[in-house]
């Protein structure tokens, strides 16, 4: 197999303002590109070259050995999952079980958003924030570097990338203010609901 780009659910400009065509360019088509362009080199000719993204990090989380296999694949899988959470014109208050399950989890969605933002801005160096879904309940995780929350058995529902090329050129140092602009703008609640709705 060779793990190829996936196109962008929307146009390279489609979420002006709050995510420039520049930042686009760099993130997507140069950062994502280059794990994929590295997975591809390390696996070829190897037992994962024909294996998914989900097998080769459960394959190598834990093998210090394969730590850029993981890193790399586990990268490209965050990416893609991450233009998904976005969409234009989205933002604002989900409706329906998610909206019920996130006010039960966290008090209300004010609540949600203020403790998302937290943990997002908290997060120190590179990472991810997460809602996930724990087979019971909905939680905010965030991880370091390249780790997702598939590693712990848990459900990701949507993210937000809060590794720096995310948001320099727009934002230079702001990292609140793009979390916030992620949440009153641009997430895709339609796919979080849609992936609470597959995992039950």
């Amino acid at each position: 197999m060779y793990f190829e780009l996936p196109p962008l659910p929307y146009a390279p400009d489609a979420l002006e303002p709050y995510i420039s065509a520049r930042t686009m360019e760099f993130h997507y088509g140069k950062h994502h590109q280059a794990y994929l362009t590295n997975l591809n080199n390390l696996a070829d000719n190897t037992k994962y070259e024909n294996a998914s993204l989900e097998d080769i990090m459960a394959s190598t989380i834990d093998n210090e050995a394969e730590t850029a296999i993981f890193n790399n694949a586990a990268q490209a899988w965050n990416h893609a999952f991450f233009w998904k959470s976005m969409k234009p014109g989205g933002g604002g208050d989900p409706d329906g079980d998610l909206a019920m399950r996130l006010e039960q989890a966290f008090g209300s969605l004010a609540k949600f958003r203020e403790q998302f933002k937290q943990a997002g801005t908290a997060q120190f160096g590179s990472g991810w924030v997460w809602l996930v879904f724990d087979g019971n309940a909905l939680r905010i995780v965030k991880t370091p570097n390249a780790q997702n929350p598939l590693a712990e058995n848990l459900t990701p529902l949507l993210t937000c990338d809060v590794w720096e090329h995310a948001y320099y050129l727009d934002y230079q140092n702001r990292r609140p203010d793009f979390i916030q602009a992620f949440l009153d703008h641009l997430v895709n609640w339609d796919f979080a609901a849609a992936n609470l709705s597959a995992a039950g």
